[in-house]
């Protein structure tokens, strides 16, 4: 039976399109309204609200708690103090990755882990005698994103712990009468929170910070406007950047932490300081310089998709909707060396960009050394290549997303 989360009632009476995706047996707005772009837009120009209660959330505690968390994942967490938090990854023996997720210290002896997919029954398993404790709390809790550089503004007559929360800071707080969690945390790229609520006591936040939010311009958004903002923040996705190892068929359709760029994680791993499930794999793979593939933004040369489009007697098109396919990444000789996992055009950077996997020789930024890379594309039923160049990730990533009150907020 398909479920609905606590805020649905107050958020569907915004929505005029009535169009949902389901999210772990949940309904998930796709859109709030006609266009996306605009949901977009409230989020890079003022304050935007997602619901993102479908997460699986996971209190652990006990005594042995970091030790066990700190074999687990691969997040180095002897610096996550209570009233922080840390995006991580977990793997298996092999170092390929299984999820992500983002752990929240509460105390010396109380953690809390959201997830995308469910993970409580790989993590119970793994306990080993160790005094640690894990309850499945997903549905105790909702919780509500509140992104954009009028974020802060929004949340901070209601909770003044967020004027002084630090970039991943965790703090207990009330929003009227009712106990919050909030987090400076988010999957946008852009200064933001997140709140974790009661599930009783969801519709009551939810209303004080839509009028909170109204002299902002506060909108909710939807998982199409989602997926613009993460792609421009260099998010990866799970089924789309990677798949859970348990579940893909073949290696090819794993992935190990660097392949992913998320080798800053791995600080400790190669001498051998530092070990989780998966890090001898992972330490191999860093010494011996086996990983197949880079993780790199890349960006078309717009002059060539003017060109193609134009040659064709079309208007050049700059569709903000991502595609939902791969497209494969190529030399001139025509040797496929990548592939692109998630592409789209960008409204606030007004170019085509993606997050792609290349051949690692190849992924410097803006592909020094002077290869040229052609992106495979398709029009009038036929296979055209386009000129691209490699990025940084993230693409879209301002000050004010790290920066105290008052710096470039």
């Amino acid at each position: 039976m398909i479920r609905t989360t606590p805020f649905h009632d107050g958020l569907t009476a915004l929505n005029d399109q009535l169009l949902y995706t389901h999210w772990s047996g949940y309904l998930s707005a796709l859109r709030y309204s006609n266009a996306p772009k605009h949901e977009y837009f409230a989020v890079r120009n003022g304050v935007g609200i997602f619901d993102t209660s479908p997460l699986f959330k996971y209190r652990i505690t006990g005594p042995d708690t970091e030790a066990f968390l700190s074999r687990m994942v691969v997040r180095d967490l002897s610096g996550i103090r209570p009233g922080r938090a840390a995006y991580t990854l977990w793997c298996d023996d092999r170092g390929f990755v299984m999820e992500d997720g983002v752990l929240f210290r509460q105390s010396e002896r109380e953690w809390l882990l959201t997830s995308a997919r469910p993970s409580m029954g790989w993590f119970a398993d793994h306990r080993h005698g160790q005094r640690v404790e894990i309850e499945d709390v997903s549905d105790d809790y909702a919780m509500l994103q509140v992104q954009g550089p009028r974020s802060r503004a929004t949340l901070a007559g209601l909770t003044p712990e967020v004027e002084d929360l630090p970039y991943f800071g965790v703090a207990e707080s009330k929003i009227g009468t009712v106990p919050v969690s909030v987090s400076r945390t988010g999957y946008t790229g852009d200064l933001g929170f997140e709140v974790m609520v009661p599930a009783d006591d969801a519709p009551a936040v939810l209303e004080a910070i839509l009028e909170a939010g109204t002299p902002h311009g506060l909108r909710p958004f939807g998982e199409e406007a989602l997926n613009m903002l993460r792609i421009e923040a260099g998010l990866p996705l799970v089924d789309i950047e990677f798949h859970d190892s348990r579940t893909a068929w073949t290696d090819s359709d794993r992935v190990t932490p660097k392949e992913l760029g998320q080798g800053w994680m791995l600080k400790g791993v190669r001498d051998g300081s530092r070990r989780f499930i998966g890090s001898e794999a992972i330490r191999r793979e860093l010494e011996d310089g086996t990983s197949r593939w880079a993780t790199t933004g890349i960006v078309v040369d717009w002059a060539d998709w003017d060109r193609l489009y134009r040659d064709a007697g079309e208007l050049p098109t700059k569709d903000e909707q991502p595609v939902g396919w791969e497209q494969w990444l190529r030399l001139e000789d025509d040797e496929q060396i990548g592939y692109v996992t998630s592409f789209f055009y960008s409204p606030v950077l007004q170019r085509h960009i993606g997050i792609a996997r290349v051949r690692p020789d190849l992924a410097a930024p803006g592909n020094q050394g002077g290869t040229a890379l052609r992106m495979e594309t398709t029009l009038h039923h036929t296979t055209h290549m386009l000129a691209v160049s490699t990025s940084p990730l993230p693409f879209y990533n301002p000050a004010r997303k790290t920066a105290r009150a008052g710096l470039g907020s």
